[in-house]
């Protein structure tokens, strides 16, 4: 079976517009159902952060008013005691080659606004794996993780590309409102990348060529299948 790469935020706060500081890191389903998933399909599952550092998890994705019960965040929280000496010591992105891995999923929270939307080491990988026709899949948040990647001309590696990602809609409605820092759909936007979106709330995934991404949590178990399929087919 594959090796993939699991790149999660160890960012454990996020500098909101109003300047105060908010409790962060990856979102708990999201990264449980993916890792859960890859990993019951018999792939080897790496984790990996920027420097190596711990990868924390969003307290708000353990509360029973985020994730709809407490049967539900018993069940998150003791896949992430089975796993928690990778999230503990995971590997450096700046010691990953991309080559090793069929695929580089980026499971979301408000994480990686903080930190892998700027870190340049994930933004070789990416390129890299891009360039080889390797799955990358990133959601929710975690096409926050794209924009780090440049070319050294400047331009944006995902320009011109299909994607979705957590809507502008879905951050004010449901994420930090009109304090977050900034808007990663519109961020993406920006810098050239072409944007769907499905019904708020709901699972919708986005395939284009080697790039498949999901809008939201409710899209973890879809983005899942849908790497599942690409690796193996």
């Amino acid at each position: 079976m594959s090796k993939i790469l699991m790149v999660a935020t160890a960012a454990d706060s996020l500098t909101l517009a109003d300047g105060s500081e908010h409790a962060t890191g990856f979102w708990a389903e999201e990264l449980v159902v993916a890792h859960r998933e890859l990993t019951a399909a018999g792939h080897d599952v790496v984790i990996a952060t920027p420097g190596g550092k711990r990868a924390p998890v969003d307290p708000g994705s353990l509360t029973a008013a985020n994730v709809g019960s407490e049967e539900v965040v018993a069940e998150l929280s003791s896949y992430l005691d089975e796993i928690a000496a990778e999230l503990k010591a995971p590997l450096s992105l700046g010691e990953v080659t991309a080559a090793d891995y069929a695929s580089v999923v980026l499971p979301g929270g408000h994480g990686p606004m903080a930190d892998l939307a700027f870190d340049a080491a994930l933004g070789a990988i990416l390129a890299e794996a891009d360039d080889a026709g390797t799955v990358i899949a990133p959601f929710c948040h975690g096409p926050a993780g794209l924009l780090s990647a440049v070319r050294p001309d400047g331009s944006f590696v995902f320009a011109g590309r299909k994607l979705t990602v957590f809507t502008d809609e879905e951050e004010l409605s449901g994420g930090l409102g009109e304090n977050t820092p900034w808007f990663v759909a519109a961020k993406l936007r920006e810098r050239g990348a072409v944007t769907e979106a499905g019904a708020a709330w709901t699972s919708y995934v986005v395939r284009d060529g080697n790039l498949i991404s999901g809008q939201n949590p409710q899209s973890s178990a879809a983005v899942a299948a849908a790497v599942l399929e690409a690796v193996q087919g």
